[in-house]
């Protein structure tokens, strides 16, 4: 099956795409698409992958995933069985080549600047959620309004980038399948142990190997992403309950060992873990 490229269903002569997913869990297999997206989480929360990051995602965030920017959802189903997005699908060329260059929209490159990494608005913003929730009912002509308003809010507001590194070639069929999978075990198994081994044969590949394509893909160890998400988890769960301990947290997370969890969390977090809880 090919899981990347991933093809937006568009209408013919429509430049913008209005999509609303209502699911028990968001598309969960690794894509990427020529299209930007802007998306609001009306419900549902999970493990978002933007190329070589690992986010945590819940119900109120705008998210901007930019073009070619591979991505996988990994809806926790648990904390909330159902997921509901509003999303807008556009290019920076879909409205004519050089639309976004007039000078009147001067103000919104800062916008596409920040979107080739992806980013979430932060705090969350009550005017841009009403924003979206126009779209639904609202004309081709005045969604075409609300997406200038939403790129003008969004190039202005405080934000957190979604990646921090871009690979530069788009994932063949072949790559994207390889990648979905290492992800997926991964984000399925990450509170256990993961061997090296283990990891390259779900890649189809030797060890050595396995970590030269990994690295050269994502510009970090297997391992390093491996801890990124396990201290996601562990946030989540310092956000979620004060019943766990410290040492409860990290052997949740897939830690077996506080001292190397508290190392890991200080070196991806700059802090320390009860220092991040009491925050």
């Amino acid at each position: 099956m090919k899981i990347l490229p991933f093809k937006i269903p568009k209408p013919e002569h429509h430049a913008l795409v209005y999509q609303e997913d209502v699911e028990n869990f968001f598309y969960d297999k690794l894509h990427q698409h020529e299209e930007i997206q802007l998306s609001l989480i009306l419900k549902g929360e999970g493990t978002l992958i933007v190329g070589d990051t690992v986010n945590y995602y819940k119900q109120g965030d705008v998210l901007v995933i930019g073009s070619n920017l591979p991505h996988v959802f990994k809806s926790d189903v648990e904390a909330s069985p159902q997921s509901h997005m509003l999303s807008l699908f556009f290019t920076e060329t879909c409205f004519g080549d050089h639309f976004f260059e007039l000078e009147e929209l001067k103000e919104l490159h800062s916008f596409f600047k920040r979107s080739t990494l992806g980013f979430k608005i932060r705090p969350k913003s009550k005017e841009l959620e009403n924003l979206f929730l126009k779209l639904k009912t609202n004309s081709k002509l005045k969604r075409f309004i609300i997406l200038l308003k939403l790129l003008k809010k969004t190039s202005k507001v405080e934000h957190k980038s979604l990646s921090s590194f871009i690979y530069e070639k788009k994932y063949t069929a072949i790559e994207g399948k390889r990648m979905q999978d290492v992800f997926e075990y991964t984000m399925t198994n990450y509170d256990k142990d993961i061997s090296l081994e283990t990891i390259a044969g779900v890649a189809a590949m030797t060890k050595n190997a396995f970590c030269k394509y990994f690295k050269r893909r994502t510009n970090k160890t297997y391992f390093r992403f491996l801890n990124e998400l396990r201290i996601e988890h562990a946030c989540k769960l310092m956000g979620d309950s004060k019943d766990f301990s410290i040492a409860e947290i990290a052997y949740k997370s897939g830690f077996k060992n506080i001292s190397n969890f508290n190392r890991q969390f200080k070196a991806i977090k700059l802090t320390s873990p009860s220092t991040y809880r009491k925050r």
